[in-house]
């Protein structure tokens, strides 16, 4: 039973990585164009969202 769990939670790691990395992106686009608006409230916003983001996939490769 242990090898099915860890098995489907590596299955469901592969499944997010793709849409993690794609938000990433978006997040990082979003953040070139507040710089270069100097939005400072949506760059604090963005690179608060980039923090969480860096940290589900930091948690998806200790997993």
């Amino acid at each position: 039973m242990k090898y099915v769990m860890e098995a489907l939670r590596r299955k469901e790691a592969q499944e997010k990585l793709p849409v993690i990395r794609m938000e990433i992106d978006y997040e990082l686009a979003t953040l070139f164009d507040a710089m270069q608006d100097n939005d400072k409230v949506l760059i604090i916003k963005t690179k608060e969202r980039l923090v969480e983001l860096r940290k589900q996939l930091l948690q998806m490769d200790d997993e």
